[in-house]
């Protein structure tokens, strides 16, 4: 299956550690406290002590837990560790340094419960990515053995879709087992309770299979700062009255990502079940009949305006 270029919709692939140097680019120096793992968080009235491992407390006014899928301050909120599924994902970043050549286009290919694709990152690096059901690999599985699982997977394709494993760097492919938050969790949960909230993985680990992890965590940034920056606009009143408008700004966010988060998380996991299974029948209806439809359900779902900042 091939993603073309969409006058309405667009995927485009950024990698991790270039969004997060432009991100931490715009903060001052020091803002950021790099190997600091929470390990406690303390009540102290209307402020959240925070542990760290380094023995390091922390005073916080407002506490936003962004601590991944076994977040400290999402279980101090009642959330539950995400469900493990069956499937392991391997992912890769390959540089050509004359360029790949594939242009703008999102490639993705399944059948016999694999899902396999690459995109372009920029002219240079391409981001590869395989799913699948398998109980031969483990966390302990060398990256050579990883690159040969992989390419015998991929055996059938075209030759040029197989250099792009195949030039990868052993040192740039991981693997992971997928997790996802069950959307009904999200029901009921305390996405934000006080004065602390959480987001990003966090809130709604999901599997890959619509590319909108790392998206939809910034989309919390906007909705977040936002609903933030409303409630610490009054001045001149009393520690109590900020802090109520603080957990009222905190309720307002939760309210608007419940919601997105569950629908997310739902079709994600939709949508990678359909399109990795080996059912006769399932897939005689996904290749038939599903295939336009969930290519362009993946391009949909970022189709998302959560606002400004002000």
């Amino acid at each position: 299956m091939l993603f073309p270029k969409s006058e309405e919709y667009e995927s485009r692939c950024v990698q991790r550690k270039v969004l997060l140097e432009a991100l931490a680019d715009e903060l001052p120096q020091g803002t950021i406290r790099f190997s600091s793992k929470v390990v406690h968080i303390e009540l102290s009235g209307h402020y959240k002590m925070v542990h760290l491992s380094d023995g390091t407390i922390l005073k916080t006014k407002v506490l936003v837990g962004c601590d991944g899928v076994k977040s400290v301050v999402g279980k101090w909120l009642g959330f539950k560790n995400p469900a493990k599924t069956s499937r392991l994902a391997i992912r890769g970043l390959t540089h050509f340094p004359q360029g790949h050549g594939f242009g703008k286009k999102f490639f993705q290919f399944y059948g016999n419960g694999v899902r396999s694709g690459f995109i372009p990152c920029d002219h240079n690096t391409v981001y590869w990515f395989l799913t699948h059901t398998c109980t031969e690999l483990d966390k302990e599985t060398n990256p050579e053995n990883l690159k040969e699982f992989v390419l015998d997977k991929l055996k059938d394709l075209p030759e040029n879709i197989k250099s792009v494993v195949e030039r990868t760097d052993l040192d740039s492919m991981v693997m992971s087992r997928l997790k996802y938050r069950p959307p009904w969790e999200l029901l009921w949960a305390n996405i934000a309770k006080d004065n602390v909230c959480v987001a990003g993985d966090a809130l709604h680990p999901m599997t890959p299979d619509i590319g909108q992890g790392g998206c939809s965590a910034m989309e919390d940034g906007v909705i977040l700062a936002r609903c933030l920056g409303e409630a610490m606009k009054g001045k001149g009143e009393t520690e109590d009255d900020e802090y109520k408008r603080i957990e009222q700004g905190l309720k307002k966010y939760a309210g608007e990502r419940k919601w997105r988060s569950i629908d997310l998380i739902t079709t994600a996991y939709t949508v990678g079940f359909i399109q990795q299974s080996t059912g006769k029948w399932m897939n005689l209806l996904r290749d038939k009949f599903l295939s336009s439809f969930l290519s362009r359900l993946l391009l949909k779902k970022s189709h998302f305006d959560c606002g400004s900042l002000v």
